[in-house]
């Protein structure tokens, strides 16, 4: 299976030609985090460079996590792993190079040829298990541990984006952080934003493996939101797994942590059901017929001399595509300009979300229904109604969530929203859900703080909830997700531009801010814009 021309792509206009003296030959992907590239050694031996997002790389918290975790997952060394062999935390950008592993990821490998057979699926699961437990020896757990992050190369599978991957979502996205970790790839601990051990590992193991052998997530599709309910509150359906494998995985997927297999119990099990093939080293059979031949790699573009670090290009991001009823604000990107020595240029860029961790800890403790019909007979109060983009975007079917449908006698009211664009706050402004809803005093009830370079949102009045996804949020999904929210105050080291918070007034009273430009390199000059859509009693 060589498909060189689907796994290297050719560099784009925004793309470095060189980063730290690797020159740049194909781009390999993007992710939260950043893109990847494929270079060389000086040695002419292949490797994939990830280069961290200027928002990233713009927060001095990002910063110093990153070069914690470049440290610690330099230590680990295993068969089953993708060696980390160079990194720059204080390089413009920021950058991490590891071996490249020439095979498909396990989501690409399952897309091609469907579920894997059984033999593969133990090979997996032995394969990273092991991984695991140099990752775990090295003092990291990995925390994002999904398909896409597990290679398939001719020997064997190589997990990647340990460590690291804990630096670019901790707020542990990870709740990536503000948590580290993927939705249907998640486990309930993780979800429901408690302790974070080897063991989630081990439940993640489970999920991946599971979805090597079903050909899809193990707990289903769908939105996030519904997803992550049913890893908390049901028990997984082992019943289309193949029979031989249901016990192991029932093992890895206990919801008591204290429950789960061991990786050294995962690799024994494994073992012992691939009987002589194991001890005769018949797994690279196994991959060759799961992956096929290896792609060609590009030959290197020059013998790379060690430079001082180039800074990336960036670009004016571009409006998301979307019709109606999506967010449309998502294609309002603006640029924050401010002049400080000269000009400093600070634009909002838009990230990605990656999967959602202790961010819904105020919601997985149990989603009740949908409310019944306001009672309270508050009428609305005055503002200059906005169609809100998001306002009546329909759940995704089957996801398991609680979804809007056709107006009922006990169907909740739907207020009539209140739409104000391009609101700012710095350090002497705030948001009001009363008129003037902008305010350039600090008596508002939604404030931006920046304290030793954390910033937050803050409020006396209203606790925040942020959602993890890059689809347009509806009224029904922040009542839901604000049933039980408690926190008043909201950390946005990993809230890229288009992120969307959810926030509940005291009074009843529900808004969804959508954040369309960030500034908070400098603490002293840090501020935001935002989008408003205010329901009135809504909760």
């Amino acid at each position: 299976m060589n498909h060189a021309t689907e796994v290297f792509q050719p560099l784009q206009g925004d793309d470095p030609p060189m980063v730290a003296g690797y020159r740049l030959a194909a781009r390999l992907g993007a992710g939260g985090m950043g893109r990847v590239y494929l270079s060389h050694t000086q040695g002419g031996r292949p490797v994939a460079i990830k280069v961290v997002r200027p928002e990233l790389a713009d927060d001095p918290a990002f910063r110093r996590r990153f070069r914690r975790e470049v440290e610690a997952a330099r230590r680990v060394r295993g068969a089953y792993t993708a060696e980390l062999i160079d990194a720059d935390a204080d390089g413009t950008p920021p950058w991490a190079a590891t071996l490249y592993v020439p095979g498909p990821s396990l989501t690409d490998a399952v897309a091609r040829r469907g579920p894997l057979p059984v033999p593969a699926v133990l090979w997996l699961m032995a394969g990273v298990a092991e991984a695991l437990q140099a990752i775990h020896a090295a003092g990291i757990v990995h925390r994002d541990l999904k398909p896409s992050n597990v290679l398939l190369a001719a020997d064997g599978p190589r997990v990647i984006d340990f460590g690291i991957s804990l630096a670019a979502d901790s707020t542990s996205y990870t709740a990536t952080g503000a948590t580290v970790g993927t939705p249907h790839f998640m486990a309930p601990e993780q979800a429901a934003a408690g302790e974070v051990t080897a063991a989630t590992d081990v439940f993640a193991l489970g999920q991946t493996a599971a979805f090597a052998a079903l050909g899809r997530p193990l707990y289903g599709d769908g939105s996030a939101i519904g997803v992550l309910y049913r890893i908390v509150h049901d028990a997984p359906d082992l019943s289309l797994l193949p029979e031989q494998l249901r016990p192991l995985f029932a093992r890895c997927l206990a919801a008591d942590p204290g429950e789960r297999a061991t990786l050294a119990e995962i690799v024994d099990w494994c073992r012992q059901r691939l009987g002589a093939d194991a001890d005769a080293g018949a797994g690279p059979a196994v991959w060759r017929d799961v992956t096929g031949p290896e792609p060609t790699v590009p030959a290197p573009l020059s013998t790379p001399t060690r430079v001082l670090p180039q800074p990336l290009v960036v670009t004016q991001p571009q409006p998301l595509p979307g019709g109606p009823g999506e967010r449309r604000v998502r294609g309002r990107r603006t640029a924050l300009i401010s002049g400080v020595a000269g000009a400093l240029v600070l634009a909002g860029l838009v990230g990605t979300v990656a999967d959602a961790g202790n961010r819904f800890r105020d919601w997985v403790a149990g989603a009740p229904s949908t409310p019944g019909p306001d009672q309270s007979g508050r009428s609305s109060r005055t503002g200059s109604p906005t169609a809100s983009p998001s306002a009546s975007r329909p759940a995704a079917a089957g996801d398991g969530a609680p979804q809007a449908s056709d107006p009922s006698p006990s169907a909740p009211r739907t207020p009539r929203p209140i739409g104000r664009y391009l609101q700012r706050l710095d350090a002497k402004s705030s948001l009001s859900f009363e008129e003037p809803f902008q305010r350039e005093d600090r008596k508002g009830d939604i404030r931006f703080d920046c304290e030793d370079t954390d910033c937050a949102l803050e409020s006396d009045t209203s606790v925040f909830v942020q959602m993890f996804t890059d689809e347009g949020v509806s009224l029904d999904e922040c009542r839901l997700i604000l049933r039980s929210a408690d926190r008043h105050r909201w950390t946005l080291a990993s809230a890229p531009v288009g992120t969307q918070f959810c926030v509940k007034h005291s009074n009843g009273d529900i808004a969804l801010l959508v954040l369309t430009t960030k500034s908070t390199a400098l603490p002293e000059l840090a501020a935001l814009t935002m989008d408003m859509t205010i329901w009135r009693d809504a909760a």
